[in-house]
């Protein structure tokens, strides 16, 4: 799989995200949303970005068992119940995501939802990826 990530100049420069991303494989993978469940199905992290962590990491754990990585990432949107603390917590979110995702970002959109399906889910993330 090949990604190119497009930032036309003329947009506002990206911070955690890219414009465009051009991805060429023979597989699409679509990813469910993922909230911040353990292994037993319960929401574990009493903090937005405490949250967020452990959603990525859950769909990091489902592509990776599809076969793919964070590079093959073409499209991530966040859905939050509560769109200030997300921007309030965007430099430390952002932080979390290159540990666990790398640097190149995938295309984004964050969400302002009014609740997610488990009440106690602060995010929820999903996405999908072309691998080769």
């Amino acid at each position: 799989m090949t990604t190119e990530r497009v930032n036309p100049p003329e947009l506002s420069p990206p911070t955690g995200f890219s414009h465009a991303v051009v991805a060429t494989g023979s597989r699409v993978l679509f990813l469910a949303g993922q909230t911040a469940l353990d292994a037993a199905g319960k929401v574990v992290g009493d903090t937005l970005p405490d949250q967020f962590a452990r959603a990525l990491a859950n769909l990091l754990t489902a592509l990776r068992a599809a076969g793919g990585t964070p590079a093959d990432l073409a499209r991530v949107t966040v859905y939050t119940t509560d769109v200030a603390a997300y921007r309030a917590h965007a430099v430390e979110l952002g932080r979390l995501w290159r540990r666990a995702a790398g640097r190149d970002y995938p295309a984004m959109a964050v969400v302002g939802v009014v609740r997610l399906w488990d009440e106690a889910a602060l995010v929820e993330l999903d996405g999908f990826a072309v691998l080769a």
